[in-house]
């Protein structure tokens, strides 16, 4: 990952911090991720935490697991993985301060002997060959300006065996009309995402780099009621965020954000992009 992106995607978690924490978070949860609403999720917290059920059920997390974490945010998945398995889980995130706050979480639980949290580039890592039995990438891949790359690396660091499972964006098609490719990048831009990639895009890079049992989930219609409170959350304060960065209270870093989290939803009503559950096995 080149400088000037990396120093712009650690921009823009240590700039939205504040929002997440107010207007996302919840008290038992640090989760970035959207949530899967379905009749097992009875709020916006259980449902962030039944996206991780989801992903855990669907690469058969079991006790004994070593789990890398590709992106793991302020740690809520790697501590949510270590409190209900016996397992041993690395998170990885660019960005320091949340590195600072999942080591402050693990010990406040008292997982710091199971959970390890470090800043690494998930296409660069210093894990030794065949370290991992899961690799877990929850609305991180995104990130990767090269999707192959992150695919290659997770490959040397899988055991035989091994399995990734990732929640994430997927684009419907390359290219779009041109006005839906600046929809799309209105979206994607503002929370410092340079693209996304189709399913067969996907697909092309994992059996390139000799990963098996491609799986692809549309699981949008579980995510949308996350989707769209999010949308609508920023269309109702939009004109309150306009105020704040007129009179120099919001940055244009924080002003991108709310930007984008009104278009996401614009862009997925047009069916320029799908939410998806991806997995596959290194045999």
């Amino acid at each position: 990952m080149d400088f000037e992106y990396r120093k712009s995607i650690v921009s823009y978690y240590d700039n939205t911090r504040l929002d997440y924490r107010i207007l996302w978070f919840r008290q038992k949860t640090r989760s970035v991720h959207f949530g899967f609403h379905d009749e097992q999720a009875e709020s916006h917290g259980t449902a962030l935490t039944r996206l991780n059920e989801v992903m855990a059920q669907a690469v058969n997390i079991a006790d004994g697991d070593r789990i890398l974490d590709a992106g793991c945010g302020q740690g809520a998945s790697s501590i949510w993985l270590a409190e209900r398995f016996n397992v041993e889980v690395n998170g990885i995130t660019l960005v320091p301060h949340q590195v600072e706050i999942a080591q402050k979480e693990a010990r406040k639980r008292k997982l710091s002997s199971r959970v390890k949290f470090s800043e690494q580039d998930y296409h660069h890592t210093n894990f030794e060959d065949e370290s991992f039995s899961v690799i877990w990438a929850c609305e991180s891949m995104c990130h990767s300006a090269n999707k192959a790359d992150f695919y290659k690396e997770a490959f040397r660091l899988l055991k035989p065996g091994g399995r990734l499972i990732c929640a994430d964006y997927f684009r419907i098609a390359r290219p779009l009309e041109p006005a839906g490719e600046d929809l799309l990048h209105a979206w994607l831009n503002g929370w410092s995402i340079k693209d996304i990639d189709t399913q067969a895009e996907h697909q092309q890079n994992v059996e390139a780099c000799g990963f098996t049992g491609f799986q692809m989930e549309d699981i949008t219609r579980y995510t949308r009621p996350s989707l769209r409170h999010l949308h609508s959350m920023a269309s109702k304060l939009w004109t309150f965020g306009q105020f704040l960065k007129v009179v120099g209270l919001r940055n244009r870093v924080n002003h991108g954000n709310h930007f984008a989290s009104i278009r996401q939803y614009e862009a997925l009503e047009k069916n320029l992009w799908f939410y998806g559950l991806l997995s596959i096995q290194k045999l």
